[in-house]
């Protein structure tokens, strides 16, 4: 779920800011090129909410890099801008997804966009025939 849910922000980072922005999902060593954004799920957690039904709560960190450091401020500030419109809702195999609990904060001329993709999953569950259970039925007294 969290590699689609990746995915699907990737997608909507492209259709809101086009070829000229890379997105990364993994760790970048060497070579980043600037401006760009960084991908990754930050404190998944799993819980279980009823019966087989499960509630999945997965805040993302989306960070952009400016590719100047002059003006980076600014620049981080209409991109927060933008990311709030375009990541409200993301459609992940198929099913809308509504984006909650949006924040921002800039660090070391570093956008972190702060983002929670919360869904319920439902555990399959393999179901036992009734002619597969016998029963026995004893009386005292």
């Amino acid at each position: 779920m969290i590699q689609a849910i990746t995915k699907a922000i990737s997608v909507a980072l492209h259709g809101e800011f086009g070829d000229g922005y890379r997105n990364y999902t993994e760790e970048v060593r060497q070579g980043l090129k600037e401006p760009c954004f960084f991908i990754s799920c930050v404190n998944p957690t799993h819980t279980l909410f009823r019966g087989n039904r499960y509630r999945r709560e997965n805040q993302f960190c989306i960070q952009y890099f400016p590719k100047t450091s002059c003006q980076s401020q600014e620049e981080c500030n209409a991109v927060a801008e933008r990311l709030f419109q375009c990541l409200e809702v993301i459609s992940v195999d198929g099913h809308r997804i509504r984006g909650t609990k949006m924040e921002y904060e800039t660090v070391d001329e570093i956008l972190n966009f702060f983002v929670n993709y919360d869904v319920f999953v439902q555990k399959q569950q393999d179901f036992i025939s009734m002619d597969e259970f016998s029963e026995q039925i004893g009386l005292k007294g």
